[in-house]
């Protein structure tokens, strides 16, 4: 079998003949694509568990009347700073830097690039996400706390008047550093694919998770600078006497359109490069190529631009915004979606389909935020939004959309490249005990709490009444919230056990790789490549270790998906 081997990365014995000091100086000066991916990889997954433990403790005291965890006065005022923080750490700081985790570790070996295009700002974009995470955390640090007026900022909430608390400053001007990294590491993304693409590899040869990052990293430029400005101006009307957001000039309603403007876009900036890691495992795993590989880039630009134009569905109860205009076009940002099921559904449609654990996280994406697909249909028709607007239905579709996109695709995103990250294969049976309790888990907290938002049940709130009839929802809620947060601990096992495990031998473990990435050593060297693969197809890695297939073979496999 052909292949173009790269020499590997130092042993394990190199690596432990350095002392520690030498071997942390040498990842946090690091400009190495590579580094500075799994830096942003392990410090998203770090805020992941911290914000996680913090729904554990909101769970737990929501599972009965009554304060029974966090008593005292300061108890309600607790559990506001921990949504908050909790709300702000899954979406700004673990869902958004794993996006760029992920692209700095995989995309310039998908395009056969040497490293992205700035490798100094690659990583001062990593410790601008990293110290504005820390500030926004270090408010728990200060006499008052936290922020506690929602992780969406609202004002007259956000102001100085209502939130005087040092912890609150910390809260913007954090996040402001935060986006400030984002934005850079959209720039730096952008250039990269346009300018360092390897011979042969054209626009219309990438890889979709490449493509997916072009996509998410344009906007990213167009919307957090629009958050970036928000920020600063509500830091003028908490410091300087701004009055930008004052409630007698509509101020709070000029908050929510700034801030959705951003804040829908968001959520498909941490929705597409997922979209774009299972759309490579599921097809190594069901033996087939993409099934419409064109249509998959045209849906993923459709959501791009219909993104922009949806904000305001999450100002239906407010009365200021054009209702017909809002809920046609988030009912038209479902279609693309919809093909991107279909293309996923037909690749796997007739192919040789095994369920390897990258492969079982696909499937389970798939199931999960399809139900948050179908809520989301509910919640874009206004009258229907009038009656759950605020609701634990909300809470449930936002997970269902949410933690179904970013958190199984980004565990099939650990298990499939795991290899060429590091070298070494995670365990399966620890893999799959991993997937079945998270999903179990998952399923069980939020599934019941769509009953609740149509029984009621306010978001947000610390506490209800026995009377309510709350009271069983809640308990199940609790039960599955704590099966998932023990979810966590076999991943956790699964990664200690594995830097023990042997080496990967060769270049792609998984046998049926397509993309650029497998035709390179696991983990690969410093700058990925001693030669490039000719690149014919979107599909070059698999052409490098099939070369018993004909070129005429392999169209005609390519064509119709066959063994």
């Amino acid at each position: 079998m052909a292949t173009v081997h790269a020499p590997p990365g130092p042993t394990p014995a190199a690596a432990s003949g350095r002392s520690l000091g030498k071997v942390v100086v040498s990842w946090i000066t690091s400009t190495d694509h590579k580094v500075i991916g799994k830096l942003y990889l392990s410090t998203s997954f770090a805020f992941f568990l911290i914000a996680g433990l913090m729904a554990m403790i909101m769970r737990a005291e929501l599972a009965q009347p009554g304060m029974q965890v966090l008593r005292g006065d300061k108890g309600p005022e607790i559990y506001n700073q921990l949504f908050t923080i909790h709300g702000t750490i899954m979406l700004l700081l673990f869902a958004t830097p794993l996006f760029a985790g992920f692209a700095n570790v995989i995309m310039p070996l998908q395009i056969g690039a040497p490293d992205v295009a700035f490798p100094r700002l690659n990583m001062l974009s990593y410790w601008l996400f990293l110290f504005g995470g820390l500030i926004v955390l270090a408010g728990f640090l200060t006499p008052e706390g936290a922020a506690s007026f929602g992780w969406t900022g609202y004002t007259t909430l956000s102001q100085v008047e209502h939130s005087p608390t040092l912890g609150a400053d910390m809260w913007v001007m954090g996040l402001y550093l935060a986006g400030l990294g984002t934005i850079l590491t959209g720039v730096n993304f952008i250039t990269t694919i346009l300018c360092l693409r390897a011979p042969g590899m054209t626009m219309f040869r990438m890889p979709i998770f490449t493509w997916n990052t072009l996509l998410t990293s344009v906007m990213v430029i167009m919307t957090f600078p629009i958050l970036a400005g928000a920020l600063l101006m509500l830091e003028a009307d908490r410091r300087l006497g701004g009055h930008v957001y004052d409630a007698t000039s509509y101020g709070p309603i000029l908050w929510q359109h700034l801030f959705w403007f951003f804040g829908h876009p968001e959520v498909y900036i941490i929705a597409l490069p997922f979209f774009g890691i299972v759309t490579e495992v599921i097809p190594v795993f069901s033996r087939r190529p993409l099934f419409g590989y064109a249509g998959m880039i045209a849906a993923t630009i459709s959501i791009a631009l219909l993104s922009m134009a949806v904000w305001a569905h999450h100002m239906f109860v407010t009365g200021s915004v054009y209702l017909p205009f809002f809920s046609l076009m988030t009912y038209f940002i479902a279609v693309p979606t919809g093909i991107k099921f279909f293309n996923w559904i037909g690749t796997m449609w007739r192919g040789s389909v095994t369920f390897e654990t990258p492969m079982l996280w696909s499937v389970g994406f798939l199931v999960t935020f399809l139900f948050g697909g179908l809520t989301g249909v509910i919640v874009a028709s206004p009258p229907l939004d009038f009656q759950v607007s605020d609701t634990y239905f909300v809470v449930a579709h936002f997970h269902y959309t949410v933690f179904g996109t970013v958190v199984f695709a980004m565990f099939a995103g650990f298990y499939f490249w795991w290899p060429k990250m590091t070298g070494r294969m995670l365990d399966e049976t620890l893999g799959k005990i991993h997937f079945w309790t998270l999903f179990v888990g998952f399923h069980t907290t939020f599934l019941v709490q769509h009953w609740l938002g149509a029984k009621g049940m306010p978001r947000r709130y610390a506490d209800y009444l026995p009377s309510d009839g709350f009271t069983t929802f809640n308990v199940v809620s609790s039960v599955g919230a704590f099966l998932l947060g023990l979810s966590t601990l076999p991943f956790l096992l699964n990664v200690l056990r594995s830097r023990k495990g042997p080496l990967v031998r060769t270049d792609d473990p998984w046998g049926w790789g397509r993309a650029l990435e497998w035709a390179t050593s696991c983990p690969p060297p410093r700058h990925n490549f001693t030669a490039i693969p000719r690149i014919r197809s979107d599909s070059p890695a698999f052409e490098l270790h099939h070369p018993e297939i004909t070129r005429l073979e392999f169209e005609q496999y390519t064509k119709q998906g066959t063994r």
